[in-house]
C-alpha cells in the first residue's frame, strides 16, 4: 500500500478506538466495567482475525474500524480507560502513580515480547519456506488469539465502585469540569502528535528511509518498549521528587527535540540510538498524567474523566496518520517527524503554563 493507503488504514482503526473509548466514557459504569473489558477484548480479537483474513483494502478498512486495532503499536483505548478506573478506585489514596506505574510497566513489557513478532515473517520464510505474506497472516492470528486470554482473567476481577442509576448521566463537578476541560485540549493536541508518530508510522519510515524491513524492526521496537517499560520507575521517583506536571513536562519536551534530530541521520545505526534514546524519555509522563487525572477527580467521576481524556488522545491519534501518509507523499518522508514533534514541544509549554500551579488533592 501507499503512505497515504496505510495512514488511512491506521486512521480507521484509531477512529474506533475513539468510538469504542467514547462508549465506555458514557456508559462503562452503567453496563459494568468488567462486562465492558470482556466485550472490547472480544471484539479486538475479531478486529485482528479480520485483518488475518483480509483480501482487500475495503476489507482492511472495515476489520481495523470495528476492531478498534490499534497502530499506535500500544494499547491507548477503551480498555485502558476501564483498567485505569478500576486500578484508581481499587488502590489507596496516596498510591496511584505507584499502581500505574507498575500497569504501564506490564503493558509495555509485553508489547515488547509483541513486537518481536514483526520478525516471525521473515524467519518462517527462512526456515521453512513459508510465503511473507502468509507469515504475517499467521501473526495477525495469533494476536487474535491472544486477544481473547484476557477475558479469563477479566471474569475474575471485582468491581468496587459504585455503578450510577439508569438515569444518572456522568457528572463531574464544577471544579472537575474546569480542569479535565482543559486537559481534554491538551491531550487532544499531544494526541495529533503523537498519531503523526504512530509505531506503524515510524516502522514505514524506517523501511522507507533505511530500508529496513520486519526482522530489524522487530527487535528495535522491542528495545523500545523495554526501555519504555524500564523509564517509569524512574517517572514514579521524579514525581515524588518534582510533582506529577513537572514530571510530565520535564521528561516529555527533551524527547522531542531528539526526534526533531532524527531526520538528518545517513547512518541507520545512529537514527536507531537516537530513536531509542527518544523512547527512553517519551513515556516517562504516562504514569504521572493518569495518576494526575484521578488525583484532581474523586470515585465516581474518574471512569468518565478517564474516558473522556482518553477520548481526546484517540480522536487525535485518529488524525495524525492520515496526516502523516499525505504529508510523506507531498513534503517528503520525514515532515511527520518535524510536525509530530513541533506540536508536542507546544503541549508540553502549554501543560506546563496551565496546570504548574493546579496541585492535586493527594501526595502520590
Amino acid at each position: 500500500m501507499s503512505a497515504t493507503g496505510l495512514g488511512l488504514i491506521v486512521a480507521l482503526g484509531l477512529a474506533g478506538n475513539a468510538a469504542g473509548t467514547a462508549l465506555v466514557a458514557l456508559r462503562g459504569d452503567r453496563l459494568g466495567r468488567v462486562r465492558a473489558l470482556v466485550l472490547v477484548s472480544a471484539l479486538s480479537a475479531a478486529g485482528l482475525a479480520g485483518l488475518a483474513s483480509a483480501t482487500g483494502p475495503a476489507v482492511l478498512g472495515v476489520a481495523a474500524l470495528l476492531g478498534m486495532v490499534n497502530g499506535m503499536g500500544r494499547d491507548r483505548g477503551p480498555a485502558q480507560a476501564m483498567d485505569q478506573s478500576l486500578l484508581a478506585d481499587t488502590v489507596e489514596s496516596g498510591g496511584h502513580t505507584a499502581a500505574f506505574t507498575r500497569y504501564t510497566f506490564a503493558q509495555d513489557v509485553m508489547g515488547g515480547l509483541g513486537s518481536l513478532a514483526a520478525a516471525v515473517p521473515a524467519v518462517l520464510q527462512a526456515h521453512f519456506g513459508i510465503a511473507e505474506v502468509a507469515g504475517y497472516r499467521w501473526t495477525f492470528l495469533g494476536a487474535a488469539a491472544l486477544s481473547l486470554a484476557p477475558i479469563a482473567l477479566y471474569a475474575r476481577v471485582r468491581d468496587p465502585a459504585v455503578v450510577p442509576t439508569p438515569d444518572t448521566a456522568p457528572r463531574l463537578r464544577p471544579e472537575s469540569r474546569r480542569r479535565i476541560r482543559g486537559l481534554v485540549a491538551l491531550f487532544a493536541l499531544d494526541s495529533v502528535g503523537g498519531g503523526l508518530l504512530a509505531g506503524s508510522i515510524l516502522s514505514y519510515w524506517f523501511f522507507r528511509r533505511y530500508g529496513l524491513g520486519g526482522e530489524a524492526l522487530g527487535p528495535v521496537f522491542f528495545a523500545a518498549r523495554a526501555l519504555n517499560a524500564a523509564s517509569y520507575f524512574a517517572a514514579a521517583a521524579l514525581a515524588r521528587r518534582l510533582g506529577l506536571v513537572r514530571t510530565m513536562v520535564f521528561t516529555h519536551l527533551p524527547s522531542s527535540v531528539v526526534l526533531l534530530a532524527l531526520p538528518f541521520v545517513a547512518a541507520p545505526w545512529l537514527a536507531i540510538a537516537l530513536f531509542l534514546v527518544r523512547e527512553s524519555l517519551v513515556q516517562m509522563d504516562v504514569p504521572a498524567r493518569q495518576a494526575y487525572v484521578t488525583a484532581v477527580t474523586v470515585p465516581g467521576e474518574r471512569t468518565f474523566a478517564l474516558g473522556v481524556t482518553s477520548l481526546a488522545r484517540n480522536l487525535g491519534w485518529a488524525t495524525g496518520p492520515a496526516l502523516a501518509g499525505a504529508a510523506m507523499t507531498v513534503l517528503g518522508l520525514g515532515a511527520p517527524l518535524f510536525a509530530g514533534a513541533g506540536l508536542k514541544i507546544v503541549y508540553d509549554v502549554a501543560l506546563y503554563a496551565s496546570y504548574r500551579r493546579v496541585l492535586p488533592p493527594e501526595v502520590d
